[in-house]
């Protein structure tokens, strides 16, 4: 048994393209992909710090030639692999069963065949989910992790859209992205949605800080880096024991901007923190990932969800009724 509790660590793979897409860019239709540079990169750098996570795939990349290497060195690496959905839409929530139905399995399959892996579990870009979705899921995974519990959600889609210039019928698609204020009264530790048919589906949310619910995942630190590298240490200090005081043991969020610099993707200097080279990245996340392990076992998604699971006694939450809602098109 490990010293320390665990905490699992996943990185999000959403694409050059997907950034482009969710902002109403142009040219994201060719499907830009950084993913050989990326997937090098952070296998290397998790090599050395002798950690393994779950990487959230999205299906659209997985079908397209240029990124079969990359995605099969995660596996090969000994990484574990999920399901990003396959369009990579944060819209999600507005489609209807059978459209998720088909989304959830043409990303699973895509997956596996590009890794030789068959995803573990889910989680919805933008952290979009439904009641309809949480249906699906509970057929065929053991988790879900979706949701991210802070009421700073409406900030974050407010800088965001502000950076844009969309049309009103695109605003309004993303109109929920990065969640809503209610998003912050969900609970910071795990939990089972319970579903019709007295079925269940373990949901481990990305973790914020106990009872303040700020986020502390790695773009956001490095966004604090920006004003003050003693100004993100304290707060990621504060983070960690304040999981350790009320014994949570965190979901640690990466996405690959969080290693990607300035000189890697020129294309989103929209998006915060990327003004920052690569080397300076790269001295960030090391450094948090270690104090991390100095307070957690670092683990894969798949092994902190069965430990959840084999110590009992999660709190249940209703996932409420599941909507007849119109095709989205």
């Amino acid at each position: 048994m490990p010293d320390r509790p665990l905490a699992s660590v996943s990185l999000d793979l959403d694409n050059l393209w997907s950034y482009l897409k969710t902002h109403g860019d142009s040219g994201w239709e060719a499907r830009p992909t950084y993913l050989p540079t990326l997937c090098a990169l952070t296998t290397d750098e998790l090599a050395r710090l002798g950690v393994t996570i779950t990487f959230f795939i999205v299906g659209a990349d997985a079908v397209r030639d240029e990124n079969q290497e990359a995605l099969r060195l995660l596996t090969r690496s000994g990484h574990e692999v999920g399901n990003h959905s396959f369009e990579h839409e944060p819209w999600l929530h507005l489609y209807p069963a059978d459209q998720l139905e088909e989304e959830i399995e043409r990303a699973h399959d895509a997956v596996k065949r590009a890794t030789g892996k068959d995803p573990v579990g889910f989680r919805g870009p933008g952290f979009s989910w439904s009641p309809t979705l949480l249906e699906v899921l509970s057929r065929r995974y053991l988790f879900d992790a979706s949701t991210l519990p802070t009421y700073l959600g409406p900030l974050a889609r407010a800088y965001y859209l502000w950076t844009t210039d969309l049309p009103p019928e695109e605003r309004e698609t993303r109109k929920k992205l990065f969640g809503t204020l209610r998003d912050g009264l969900r609970p910071v530790k795990p939990y089972h949605w319970t579903l019709e048919g007295d079925r269940r589906l373990l949901e481990i949310p990305v973790t914020t800080i106990p009872g303040l619910k700020t986020p502390f995942h790695l773009s956001y630190l490095l966004y604090l880096s920006r004003y003050s590298e003693a100004l993100m240490d304290a707060y990621l200090a504060l983070a960690l024991h304040a999981c350790r005081w009320t014994g949570t043991e965190p979901s640690f969020l990466l996405h690959p901007l969080d290693l990607l610099g300035a000189e890697d993707a020129p294309e989103l200097s929209f998006f915060p923190a990327m003004d920052l080279p690569r080397s300076r990245k790269l001295q960030i996340f090391r450094k948090v990932m270690g104090r991390l392990s100095e307070h957690f076992h670092l683990v894969p998604m798949s092994v902190h969800a069965k430990a959840l699971i084999a110590a009992g006694a999660l709190p249940t939450r209703p996932a409420g009724p599941v909507p007849a809602l119109p095709q989205y098109a």
